[in-house]
């Protein structure tokens, strides 16, 4: 069960993290906490299965990746979990997800594909046709971005409910 001091910690910890030499240090120091019991807190949450990971949200157009698009993939479903795995290890997807078909959308695998130019992300998508032997995909390229943020799952720090 989590209290009042959990919840303010996965508040700060769903949010941006600050530009401080040690950024943990300063959530705990607004939680009232260590640093170190909130190291050991975010490993419990982790053992718990509460926090299943921890990443960093990239903003790709600054870091000189110019183009995205969202590759759909028809794959039949015995070889969705093979071609699930390979896809979701190329570098260059950041997401990949196995989602249902719909009668008018026979697509059944997602993978979000980066890159310089569209060019080269229709060059990856080419690669990964080829190694997952499938020709029937589309790439959906992003023309803009209305929203790009986590999850935040208790609104603020004086907002959240007690357990």
């Amino acid at each position: 069960m989590l209290d009042e001091r959990d919840r303010d910690i996965i508040a700060r910890l769903c949010g941006d993290l600050g530009e401080e030499r040690r950024p943990f240090l300063a959530i705990a120091e607004a939680c009232g906490v260590s640093e170190e019991e909130l190291f050991a807190r975010i490993e419990r949450y982790r053992a718990q299965s509460i926090l299943r990971r921890f990443g960093a949200m990239i903003r790709h157009q600054r870091a000189g990746f110019a183009a995205n698009a969202l590759s759909v993939w028809v794959i039949p479903e015995a070889a969705i979990a093979e071609a699930g795995e390979k896809i979701a290890a190329i570098p260059e997807v950041s997401h990949c997800y196995q989602r249902p078909p719909l009668p008018d959308w026979p697509y059944t695998l997602y993978a979000m594909i980066h890159g310089q130019s569209e060019v080269e992300c229709h060059a990856v998508a080419a690669r990964i046709a080829a190694m997952v032997q499938v020709t029937d995909y589309q790439l959906l390229f992003t023309r803009r971005e209305f929203k790009k943020t986590s999850r935040q799952y208790f609104e603020s720090p004086s907002d959240m409910p007690i357990a």
